[in-house]
């Protein structure tokens, strides 16, 4: 089942060559979601093929370079004969704003766009296999954090035990066991699930924090991520500098993810001032997990880099 992250825009405020506002596009099993929007966004995604199949936009806070693709997005989706609804979720207070944005211009979409307010700690999209969460992060303004979150999965059969030492023969009765429900054999003997049926398996998580400095509140909305996409504007000889904005060095989201437990971390809103050396972003967060004696995978993903969520039991 897919799961995969592509890094549309990697840039602190300041765009660069190489790195666009913030953006990332997560496709669920083809259900498609778009987290910031960034100037430019929609041409990011035609760059890096993710296409514009999107259904939900998930907007963090209202800073120009979370939100400011927003007008050419809705207007390219018009251009390109859209007849699916689009929602919009974002931070209490956003809603006037995202309005704003969505008719920038005197522009009157002619598909559906609903713009919700979603307060931290709420469901913004319930599915029967996710959830996408909410979480309060801490910047210069209201902002907040979003969790995919899968439901699990069931156990696995055990065919050869339900086979071999059950003497339950192929067929129907498998996928009524796999389901949960009890099953009498023809001898009169009743199976229960629970005999040839693992425990539930946990599904994939990935947070995603936008701005923020680090804080309790995403060490607990990221536990046991599979990913974390973590503000990592600033290195540590500019942690003045971090604090006094309200955003994160590469060594802070690096202890957080500890703290979380989160498999990988990816480093993004980098600034500008490290075009050249972004490495060095990523040099402080592994070594951050090695002082901690931590076993986790941290990277500064580039603009257009994929990622594939793989499950926490795979391999």
């Amino acid at each position: 089942m897919t799961l995969r992250v592509t890094f549309l825009g990697t840039s602190g405020a300041v765009p660069t060559v190489e790195r666009a506002p913030s953006a990332l596009h997560v496709n669920r099993e083809g259900d498609e979601l778009l987290f910031d929007c960034g100037e430019g966004t929609q041409r990011q995604m035609m760059r890096y093929g993710t296409g514009f199949g999107l259904s939900h936009v998930f907007v963090t806070h209202l800073h120009g370079d979370h939100v400011l693709g927003i007008p050419g997005l809705v207007q390219s989706l018009d251009f390109n004969d859209r007849e699916e609804a689009l929602a919009i979720h974002g931070p209490p207070g956003s809603k006037r704003t995202l309005r704003q944005l969505v008719h920038a211009g005197g522009h009157d979409p002619s598909y559906p766009v609903r713009v919700d307010e979603v307060r931290p700690g709420n469901v913004a999209l319930a599915r029967e296999e996710y959830q996408v969460r909410t979480f309060e992060t801490d910047h210069r303004t209201t902002s907040m954090g979003f969790v995919l979150a899968e439901a699990d999965r069931k156990g696995r059969f055990d065919r050869e035990k339900a086979e071999e030492e059950l003497g339950i023969p192929p067929g129907p009765a498998y996928g009524r066991l796999h389901a949960g429900e009890a099953v009498e054999l023809g001898d009169g003997r009743v199976v229960q699930p629970e005999e040839v049926v693992g425990p539930p398996r946990p599904g994939r998580t990935v947070a995603y924090t936008g701005d923020t400095r680090p804080s309790e509140a995403t060490v607990e909305a990221a536990r046991d991520a599979d990913l974390l996409i973590h503000d990592a504007t600033f290195a540590s000889e500019d942690a003045d500098r971090a604090r006094s904005t309200a955003h994160s060095t590469a060594a802070e989201a690096a202890d957080v993810a500890r703290r979380a437990g989160a498999n990988r971390l990816a480093l993004t809103h980098i600034s500008s001032r490290y075009a050249a050396r972004a490495g060095l972003l990523e040099s402080e967060a592994r070594e951050a997990f090695e002082r901690e004696g931590y076993d986790g995978d941290a990277f500064v993903p580039d603009d257009g880099d994929e990622l594939e969520v793989p499950f926490p039991d795979a391999g």
